[in-house]
């Protein structure tokens, strides 16, 4: 059994354009809302989490809604289109300095994101057969880490500070959009739905029933999935937000180092994605992902030691972060549809949507918290604890793992590699 890459890239392109705008947004949104509108930090956070607090119930009903409808491409094209124009009309609501003009904008735009985000990423389970989902998924993340470069490579070249003044953001926002546009163009003029969607499926899978519910012990493993993801998040995001504020407030300066040790850490996760993959083809989902829970809950915690003072060793510490990161990443997504039946795929991404949202919803007021009255040197306990917790959950987890048959021989392993 082999994975297409190709086709997999293809419906990757979806995930892509997706990973582009949300770069775009978490770079260019706070800056607009400080510097055009003079907001402070606690009405811009506010603001900038609210496609969060969407997110907790539009991926689960837009995610069932194309469970319901038997197809994805047309909650692709239409969410896209619609935010393809809102992005366009956006840059103009910050020429204007219209704050409502521009509220009013941005939460219509953050609405038809949510309006696909399931659906889109269900494509991948959809059309690749169970046990090959991590190696999938791999290249899925890969797909979105580079929609995450194009964005920042577009900010660098179209993004310049003039003498007096503000930039002007809409060049960023229109190479943005257009890349979102060609992508889901591309995957709407070559993506059969139909056709991948029986040629993708294991025939082996059952057809969900609406009035069927999962079995007790099948529904305590997704519990428990859905638990470890929301605990891994919270750890991990807690690092990934606080960071430099961190090095800021303990180091005295070193935000630049920090930012550098952020990066290794993304750079660390995408150069992973693939090996992961692979490796999770060999020994199995589970055991890749508690391998990754104790690396990453290890880490954190050898941070609260290491990063009292910047040091070079940090940048190594970082770079395991990512390993780490990309061997969770990779596989529990997987996981959470394993559990899945055939049609039932965009519920159950709807559902790990929520739970890694929900997350990225309570980690800041609690990790900023115990930052604000108790101290800095709290952050990487924190993180540590959370992660380690993961670990508890994880592996009580007796479903979602599949692992590929064993080969017959030497000669099918050959043929796989080839």
């Amino acid at each position: 059994m082999q994975l297409n890459y190709k086709r997999t890239i293809l419906v990757g392109l979806a995930f892509f354009s997706i990973c582009a705008f949300w770069q775009m947004y978490d770079n260019i949104i706070p800056l607009i809302l400080k510097n055009t509108f003079g907001l402070g930090d606690t009405i811009s956070g506010f603001i900038m989490s609210l496609d969060n607090i969407l997110a907790l119930f539009m991926l689960p009903l837009f995610g069932a809604l194309s469970d319901k409808a038997g197809r994805r491409m047309p909650f692709v094209v239409a969410g896209t289109a619609a935010a393809v124009a809102l992005c366009v009309l956006l840059p103009f609501a910050d020429r204007q300095a219209s704050l409502p003009l521009f509220i009013a904008i941005l939460g219509m735009l953050l609405i038809a994101m949510s309006t696909y985000r399931s659906p889109a990423v269900a494509l991948m389970p959809d059309v690749t057969p169970k046990p090959l989902r991590s190696k999938a998924n791999a290249v899925i993340n890969l797909m979105g880490a580079l929609g995450g470069v194009y964005t920042l490579l577009m900010v660098t070249l179209l993004v310049k500070q003039p003498d007096s003044g503000l930039p002007n953001y809409q060049p960023l926002f229109i190479a943005v959009a257009g890349i979102m546009a060609i992508s889901v163009l591309a995957l709407g003029l070559r993506l059969h739905e139909n056709k991948l969607l029986k040629e993708g499926a294991d025939e082996t899978e059952e057809i969900a029933e609406p009035s069927v519910k999962l079995p007790r012990e099948v529904r305590r493993s997704l519990v428990l999935i859905l638990a470890s993801v929301a605990l891994w998040y919270m750890g991990y995001n807690a690092v990934t937000t606080a960071f430099t504020k961190y090095a800021e407030v303990v180091w005295g300066q070193g935000v630049g180092q920090a930012s550098t040790c952020l990066l290794i850490a993304t750079v660390g996760a995408v150069v992973s994605y693939i090996p992961i993959g692979l490796l999770s083809s060999r020994i199995g989902r589970k055991k890749t992902v508690l391998i990754g829970v104790v690396l990453l809950a290890g880490s954190f915690a050898a941070g609260g030691w290491l990063a009292n003072r910047f040091s070079p060793a940090l940048y190594g510490l970082f770079a395991l972060v990512g390993f780490s990161w990309a061997a969770i990443n990779v596989n529990s997504y997987p996981m959470v549809v394993e559990i899945s039946k055939y049609g039932s795929v965009g519920k159950y991404t709807g559902y790990y949507y929520t739970f890694s949202m929900a997350a990225q919803i309570v980690t800041p007021i609690l990790s900023g918290a115990l930052l604000e009255y108790i101290g800095y040197h709290t952050l990487f306990p924190y993180a540590a604890i959370c992660v380690a917790l993961a670990l508890g959950t994880m592996a009580c987890t007796r479903h979602g793992d599949n692992k590929p048959p064993r080969r017959s021989s030497k000669l099918d392993a050959y043929e796989d590699m080839a």
